[in-house]
């Protein structure tokens, strides 16, 4: 079975909570904990010797380009979360197309190799976004990594689906487009960040043992009731990267591996997919 580990690279201020508190043209001026904690993971992947996937965006690897170059040169996959985490529905089509191609030409330049993953900000693609998808496929992109239609299994993406009231669904056709399916509940950013804002509270701070028990246990899941599947863990590094929260991550690691689980990219897993089910048009 298959666990794909991956990677949010962005600095705390880029969540979205902080978006009409914080202007882009004051991040330069915040404190960054971006390198540091990324190059602590990278030696726990190192040590565990895990393949993950890096979402990096296009502002990072303008400002830290070693970095990327270094996530590179550790043999893990570079792939694209936009360029200054902007939400998909504040923007139109020719903007959204625009931030990609400048955050995908960043990454690359830095790291050198070619990228063909994406992951919307805050898993932005919604029913008011799929329009994002065909700029995707149009940008070169083998697959999107925002949406939570199945647990387990990749999907190909389709357009035209129509649904009405008190009628049947009526399915649109399928795109050569891949979704690699994430998920709330196996993202560290809800279970360990505390954010108090003016008309809720996100609680987070949870035992980080309790959290990789269920992690584990949906592994367990994917491993008795499916003959093949992806489960996709999503980390940021300044959450994921504190020192308790990282000793369960190397626990989760050595647990889902005494398990069976092989790690892999999301492209290695997407490739896999798409031999499996080929696109037929």
């Amino acid at each position: 079975m298959k666990n794909a580990l991956t990677f949010d690279i962005e600095e705390y201020f880029h969540a979205e909570v902080f978006a009409h508190a914080l202007r882009p043209d004051e991040w330069p001026g915040l404190a960054s904990r971006v390198v540091d904690t990324t190059e602590r993971l990278l030696d726990i992947l190192d040590y565990a010797d895990v393949r993950a996937t890096f979402f990096i965006l296009g502002w990072i690897a303008e400002r830290y380009p070693a970095l990327v170059k270094d996530i590179a040169a550790r043999n893990h996959e570079i792939a694209c979360h936009g360029y200054g985490h902007q939400m998909i529905h504040r923007q139109s089509r020719q903007e959204f197309a625009k931030d990609l191609q400048r955050a995908k030409t960043a990454i690359e330049d830095a790291a050198g190799t070619a990228v063909i993953g994406y992951r919307a900000p805050t898993f932005s693609v919604v029913r008011e976004t799929m329009w994002s998808l065909e700029v995707l496929w149009e940008a070169g992109f083998l697959y999107d990594s925002s949406m939570m239609a199945d647990d387990y299994t990749p999907y190909r993406i389709r357009r035209g689906d129509v649904v009405e009231m008190d009628k049947p669904v009526a399915f649109g056709k399928p795109t050569r487009l891949i979704e690699m399916p994430i998920a709330w509940s196996l993202d560290d950013f809800p279970h360990f960040e505390f954010l108090r804002m003016k008309t809720q509270l996100m609680p987070g701070l949870m035992n980080a043992n309790s959290v990789m028990e269920n992690w584990i246990n949906d592994f367990a899941y994917l491993k008795e009731n499916f003959d093949w599947g992806v489960l996709t863990y999503t980390f940021h590094p300044y959450v994921i990267g504190r020192g308790h929260r990282m000793m369960a991550l190397e626990k989760l690691l050595r647990a889902v591996a005494d398990g069976g689980a092989q790690f892999v990219t999301m492209e290695d897993a997407a490739r896999e997919y798409d031999k499996r089910s080929p696109f037929s048009g």
